[in-house]
């Protein structure tokens, strides 16, 4: 009789909803494809249950994982001060820190395993959208070099679910650029970037063919057709108060839906995050010209699903 007591009370214990979670910082795991994969969500202080949030999608570079992408960029602070949901997927790869994107072309042979992480991080947006009050109209990504080249293939193949993206210091990988609906893009990228050159990059691949990293214009090319924008932009030159490195901006507009592309060009910046100068040495230098965090930001208030 006890033992059926016991059984009876451990069921309906199963059956409670889980604790509600809150602000803070929460390491969740997920199994997509028989493979247990982790991800990281920052909720912001001023986090309030019973109004829908925006979801910033936060996709680290090759050779990084989601914690090291936080530090790099700093938008856990962004988060904080403009109160939406930052999330850091991760990647695969062999283990540690060594983790890349399937973003189309590449990682290519860095990453044997050829990983649907497009089905994944519609999974990781499922269990966001399962743990939190999440306005789904307003769900971003920004991605950082191997990352920004996965955005693109977000923005590609899950248009339904993505508002908007920011991509810096990588351009397209995918062979293709079809979008099912117009995706504003706002694109950060140096001149003097040494692993994804600004002007593009054809790395051999065998005797039948090579990788390709699409030049920056031509990433830029393909979006402006994809959102029906007018191929002139209006360019403009950023102040420059904080160093020597000069930012011009962009802006191709009149496009479908209003799916505006804009394109921050840092004469003589490498493979940095403009407004972090923490980046390790060898990346080259970064400006503090623009705060690509608050630019980017500001540009997916503009932008939501319809």
């Amino acid at each position: 009789m006890q033992y059926g007591l016991l059984l009876v009370a451990t069921f309906a214990l199963a059956q409670q909803p889980a604790e509600p979670l809150g602000p803070g910082d929460h390491k969740r795991v997920i199994t997509v494809d028989d493979a247990k994969r982790r991800h990281y969500i920052h909720v912001p202080p001023k986090y309030d249950p019973k109004e829908p949030a925006a979801v910033v999608l936060v996709l680290h570079g090759a050779m990084m994982d989601g914690k090291m992408m936080e530090t790099f960029t700093g938008l856990t602070e962004t988060a904080d001060k403009h109160n939406f949901i930052a999330v850091y997927p991760n990647g695969t790869g062999p283990g540690g820190i060594l983790l890349t994107w399937n973003a189309g072309a590449f990682p290519g042979d860095l990453n044997s395993k050829k990983v649907d992480d497009v089905k994944y991080l519609g999974k990781v947006l499922d269990d966001v959208e399962s743990a939190f009050k999440v306005n789904k109209k307003r769900v971003y990504v920004a991605g950082l070099s191997n990352g920004a080249m996965m955005s693109y293939r977000l923005a590609s193949e899950m248009s339904d679910r993505i508002a908007a993206i920011a991509p810096v210091a990588g351009t397209m990988a995918i062979e293709k650029y079809e979008p099912k609906r117009p995706v504003p893009v706002v694109h950060f990228h140096g001149t003097k970037d040494a692993l994804v050159p600004y002007k593009g990059l054809a790395l051999k691949k065998d005797a039948k063919g090579m990788y390709k990293f699409l030049s920056v214009d031509d990433t830029i090319k393909a979006c402006v057709k994809a959102n029906g924008c007018e191929d002139k932009a209006a360019e403009t030159e950023i102040e420059a108060k904080e160093d020597k490195l000069k930012v011009t901006r962009k802006v191709y507009g009149k496009c479908k839906t209003d799916a505006e592309v804009v394109l921050y060009t840092v004469e003589g910046g490498c493979h940095t995050w403009p407004g972090m100068t923490m980046s390790p040495a060898f990346l080259g230098l970064s400006t503090k010209n623009i705060d690509a965090n608050e630019v980017m930001w500001q540009f997916f208030t503009k932008h939501a699903l319809k």
